[in-house]
């Protein structure tokens, strides 16, 4: 399980694979495993890196004396340093960032602070005006809401996300098991802080600052963002390739995993 040490906390991170390196970010309450299928794809071709962000997965943040973090330690400016800190820290001088969900607003948002970082974006379902976000995803970020969903130490929320994440995906099963197995090792600290964060996040007045190639990929059938976020997208980055999926939701490597990594190779391997 290799981890770095970075300010803020501990990056757990899964590598896999040769040649130039490409970073996978997942979204809101997911983690790396949900790259699994993608990086024994990409790995054959280059050096992938799904990370963990801080209070998902294997990531941590450093504790005070109190227990506590950082008070922005779940936020996607802090996710953007994050990023950062684990491309300096290991050497990658520049790669394509490929985000899904929130995992894409942290990449789109890496692009426009740290262009120097960045060969290439990939959004995948990702909110580029927090208001997109699916209503009951914004009610989260309420701390009352939040607090009923964490009752009886979060199996509230667990009970519901186990049964809304069967109309996330075609395989509502197999997407209740991952959400399940994500859900179980957060806190309600990165529960809200992050979501928190997503929804008040707006980078329409920065998109004209991202000029390198731009990827964004939207399924027709989305129910946690708005799929019109690809119009948003292209508005903002004129020079966007837009990938429609009429069939796909919010996981689009889920719904249609063969045209789903045919585009993003073609599209890493394009100049």
């Amino acid at each position: 399980m290799p981890s770095l040490v970075t300010d803020p906390g501990i990056i757990h991170y899964e590598t896999y694979g040769r040649g130039r390196p490409v970073l996978l970010l997942h979204g809101w309450l997911g983690s790396w495993a949900l790259w699994r299928d993608t990086i024994e794809v990409l790995g054959r071709e280059f050096r992938t890196y799904a990370l963990d962000f801080f209070g998902f997965g294997e990531s941590g943040v450093v504790l005070d004396d109190n227990r506590r973090g950082r008070r922005d330690a779940f936020t996607v400016p802090t996710y953007v340093e994050m990023v950062y800190q684990f491309m300096d820290r290991l050497g990658i001088k520049k790669a394509p960032l490929i985000g899904h969900s929130m995992g894409g607003t942290v990449s789109l948002s890496t692009a426009i602070r740290y262009p120097e970082k960045v060969v290439k974006v990939c959004v995948i379902g990702s909110p580029i005006d927090g208001s997109s976000l699916n209503l009951l995803l914004k009610l989260s970020g309420n701390p009352t809401l939040a607090s009923v969903f964490w009752l009886f130490g979060g199996k509230g929320l667990l009970l519901f996300l186990r049964g809304y994440s069967y109309f996330m995906a075609k395989d509502g099963r197999a997407m209740s098991r991952m959400i399940a197995q994500d859900v179980s090792k957060i806190s309600m600290e990165s529960f809200f802080q992050s979501i928190g964060t997503l929804r008040k996040t707006d980078l329409r007045p920065d998109l004209n600052r991202v000029t390198v190639s731009t990827l964004g990929m939207y399924g027709q059938r989305d129910i946690i963002v708005r799929p019109s976020e690809n119009r948003v997208l292209k508005a903002g980055v004129p020079h966007a390739q837009i990938e429609w999926f009429p069939d796909a939701g919010h996981f689009i490597m889920m719904d249609s995993p063969d045209r789903f990594i045919t585009t993003l190779r073609t599209w890493l391997h394009s100049k």
